[in-house]
């Protein structure tokens, strides 16, 4: 088989493209010879603010300027503030509106990115509220209900609420139906921008690595290795892949839940 056959000539999206996850799959991607749109806050093709109504459309309208594509990749996230707005509605925002676009292509594809934080339990009420699509109510949630740890905690919140949207829609036919592979990837504790704030304390370190220990790889890990999975999953070669949330974590999550859901 041919080298990059599943990425040459190819046109990705990707979102957060300046740091961390995105840079390193956008970096891998045009080492493969793909055509990447990068968007982010700065330093990329496109600029937009994810955690906005209007930023998001200003991303999907820049985006439609380019011409067709044939994978969006929603790596935006992180920070330390907008976690819902960001981490869940502008992905959502952003996968439904180029979903359009990716059904030109002859392999469309879409990966998201989670986290192993998604593995916390999260209140229905909040839960509900995102994947209703009611943004003012969850983000009012957070902030009135103390008990529910506050707006930092909305990170944990938004990625599982990102992977059940997921689960919901990718066999769907506007998702598989139209040929479009829909999966995501949640990441364990890597070495990015996002994460210093953990890195950097060492008391805040060990209390993270000892309740989500990544015995494979280390911790913290790589974003290149995390790109390579993304990166597979969003190429012409992933002829059957849809549906799932694949850990990329060092076995953070295998640790966590065992066999449950086999039992």
């Amino acid at each position: 088989m041919a080298p990059n056959n599943g990425f040459a000539g190819r046109t990705y999206v990707v979102t957060g493209s300046a740091s961390g996850i995105g840079a390193a799959t956008a970096e891998l991607l045009r080492e493969r010879d793909a055509k990447v749109i990068g968007c982010d806050l700065h330093d990329a093709d496109i600029h937009a603010d994810l955690s906005t109504i209007d930023g998001r459309q200003s991303l999907i309208d820049q985006v439609g300027a380019y011409g067709p594509i044939d994978a969006v990749l929603a790596v935006a996230g992180g920070g330390k503030t907008g976690m819902l707005e960001t981490n869940y509605f502008g992905a959502v925002a952003t996968l439904q509106g180029l979903r359009p676009l990716l059904t030109q292509s002859p392999a469309p594809r879409a990966v998201a990115v989670s986290s192993t934080s998604s593995l916390a339990p999260a209140d229905e009420r909040l839960m509900q509220a995102c994947l209703d699509g009611d943004e003012a109510s969850a983000v009012a949630y957070l902030q009135a209900d103390p008990s529910l740890g506050g707006m930092t905690a909305g990170y944990g919140v938004a990625k599982r609420a990102l992977n059940r949207w997921v689960r919901r829609v990718a066999s769907t036919s506007e998702w598989a139906g139209c040929g479009i592979a829909l999966n995501v990837v949640a990441s364990g504790v890597v070495d990015t921008p996002a994460a210093a704030y953990i890195l950097a304390d060492d008391d805040l370190r060990n209390t993270v690595e000892t309740a989500a220990p990544q015995p494979f790889g280390g911790f913290p890990g790589r974003p290149e290795w995390v790109a390579e999975l993304i990166c597979w999953l969003a190429s012409a070669d992933n002829r059957f892949v849809t549906g799932q949330i694949v850990f990329a974590d060092g076995g953070s999550e295998a640790t966590a839940i065992g066999d449950l859901h086999w039992r």
